[in-house]
């Protein structure tokens, strides 16, 4: 097996093709943090998301994006010009990866660009089963989403937060309570047309069983600019429990967990789901003393 791929990968490799696929785009997503940092990205931005519940706080599933906001807004900004310390640093590796900024379709405050790679190079690299590899077409891509908010709503709070392995290196990111809040406005407002968005809730969970602090400006802050709460209102600890409740009570359990599925490494750990657990979730919710 290659070395890069050797130190990065577990060992054994996972027994499904999406499971070694989700195990390589974690590590060319930890290669690409290093390289963001090695260009001063987090002088002016902040890790935050699913990706960065797994790498700073272990959160048990894989997230597909790599998401960040800026510190401040910039309505100029462009993610192109960190395209070649991302090449560089993953060419670094013995990875020939081609970075491509996306092009907007609509006016929105999110600049987004792709990593990729060919998929089916580095199945050979990591001596993948050929029942596994075998089905993989040559040209198929492996892609890691990258997202940055250039206009992020305000009052969130940020660290600096240490990563030890595979690599170490050092990022700037959302504080829990301000990334608590992040997740629950894309629990309650994220539209996904007739989709269940399982992994909210799976975050959800998470929160409220370890870290329940949640930063409710920030969260006030994201629903005014998304048109969700008037300029004039305020949020309440009372009626964000009531905003639950309601989501809850309209949500498909049974959808929620089949979305989820692909990216636990864990299922036992949807078992207990139910709306009465959901409820006793959201009274675990707490605020900054």
């Amino acid at each position: 097996m290659d070395t890069f791929w050797k130190e990065f990968l577990p060992q054994p490799l996972p027994d499904s093709l999406a499971g070694i696929k989700n195990a390589m785009r974690e590590a060319i997503q930890s290669l690409a943090l290093l390289g963001l940092w090695r260009s001063r990205f987090f002088d002016n931005a902040a890790f935050y998301g699913g990706t960065a519940l797994r790498v700073l706080y272990g959160l048990d599933r894989f997230s597909e994006d790599i998401d960040f906001s800026l510190l401040a807004p910039d309505p100029g900004f462009d993610f192109s010009k960190y395209g070649n310390a991302l090449r560089k640093e993953l060419e670094s590796f013995g990875l020939n990866v081609e970075f491509e900024q996306k092009k907007k379709q609509e006016n929105t405050a999110i600049e987004s660009a792709f990593l990729k790679l060919n998929t089916y190079q580095q199945m050979l690299l990591i001596q993948t089963p050929e029942e596994l590899a075998g089905g993989i077409h040559p040209q198929s891509l492996l892609k890691i989403k990258l997202e940055v908010d250039t206009m992020p709503p305000g009052k969130f709070n940020t660290e600096i937060r240490y990563v030890f392995q595979p690599l170490q290196f050092a990022v700037r990111a959302y504080d829990l309570p301000s990334l608590f809040a992040g997740k629950i406005h894309a629990l309650l407002y994220r539209k996904w047309k007739k989709r269940v968005k399982g992994r909210d809730w799976y975050d959800f969970a998470w929160y409220c069983s370890k870290h329940p602090v949640i930063n409710l400006l920030h969260l006030e802050e994201r629903m005014k600019a998304s048109g969700d709460l008037s300029i004039h209102e305020t949020l309440s600890h009372d009626s964000l429990k009531q905003l639950l409740f309601e989501a809850i009570d309209s949500l498909d359990i049974d959808n929620a967990k089949k979305d989820v599925i692909p990216f636990v490494r864990n299922p036992w750990n949807i078992d207990l789901w139910s709306k009465d657990f959901f409820r006793a979730g959201v009274d675990r919710i707490q605020l900054p003393l």
